[in-house]
């Protein structure tokens, strides 16, 4: 196995068949993929089946209602912008972290491509240890210890939602990650009034994805992606997209995450 540093931040992993991990690699890999928040393992040959097992290595899989399971492979669900490229509907995808309003949020997501366009399609990435670390130390200081709702709708149509630790300690690193989502999904800081947290979470969220810290992953055929959604936020770039753009996701369920 050889890995590469990627800049800002992130790894690459080449001579290594994730299909075939032996159950001793799972702690080193788990340990890879919460420092370098994003690791794009090159040239697999995987199928679904092969990606179910190895996700399920590192723990429980998890499915977010809703969406389009994968035929044959229950566990996994379709991301695809087919039926949406060059019309009045385009693909939107903000900064987010996957399915954060659980109580046990996913610890990390997979994405397999199934089929690339011809130009685009990029998936971009924060580092929110990074965004942790460069707050300012009286502002950072004055939300240690906070909570935030992280808020859906749930089937009847209601708003569900669950809190959770503003600041984030990664069970593997004990690194202090900001623990945020769009702030559509995060609607209230505990001992904020409601103006306020949407102030400051909005004020949060821009500091987060600042463009010149960003992790761009441009997609090649035979990358499978996996990410530690502790530590990170993502979206999808549909900007110039020309042509199809269909994954296959996975995800392992975390834990109850952890207050710095």
């Amino acid at each position: 196995m050889q890995i590469t540093t990627l800049a800002p931040f992130g790894a690459e992993v080449i001579n290594i068949d994730i299909g075939s991990v032996s159950a001793f690699q799972f702690d080193a890999l788990a340990t890879l993929i919460a420092t370098a928040r994003v690791v794009v393992f090159r040239g697999q040959t995987i199928d679904d089946a092969a990606l179910t097992r190895f996700l399920a290595g590192f723990g429980p899989l998890m499915f977010t209602p809703g969406e389009t399971p994968v035929a044959g492979a229950p566990d996994l669900n379709v991301v695809s912008n087919i039926g949406r490229v060059n019309t009045d509907r385009p693909p939107r995808s903000v900064f987010h972290t996957d399915t954060s309003y659980a109580v046990q949020p996913p610890a990390l997501t997979a994405l397999r491509p199934v089929l690339l366009p011809q130009r685009g399609g990029l998936t971009l990435f924060s580092d929110q240890v990074r965004a942790a670390s460069a707050l300012p130390a009286r502002f950072r200081d004055a939300l240690m210890g906070r909570s935030v709702l992280h808020q859906t709708t749930g089937p009847d149509g209601e708003p569900e939602g669950t809190r959770h630790p503003l600041f984030r300690r990664h069970p593997l690193t004990a690194e202090t990650a900001l623990y945020l989502s769009t702030p559509e999904r995060c609607t209230a800081i505990s001992a904020l009034d409601e103006p306020t947290s949407r102030r400051v979470v909005a004020a949060l969220y821009r500091h987060s994805i600042r463009q010149s810290s960003l992790y761009r992953h441009a997609w090649r055929a035979g990358d499978v992606l996996v990410w530690d959604n502790r530590v990170t936020m993502h979206r999808a770039d549909h900007a110039d997209v020309l042509d199809h753009r269909v994954l296959h996701r996975g995800m392992v369920q975390g834990e109850v995450p952890l207050a710095a």
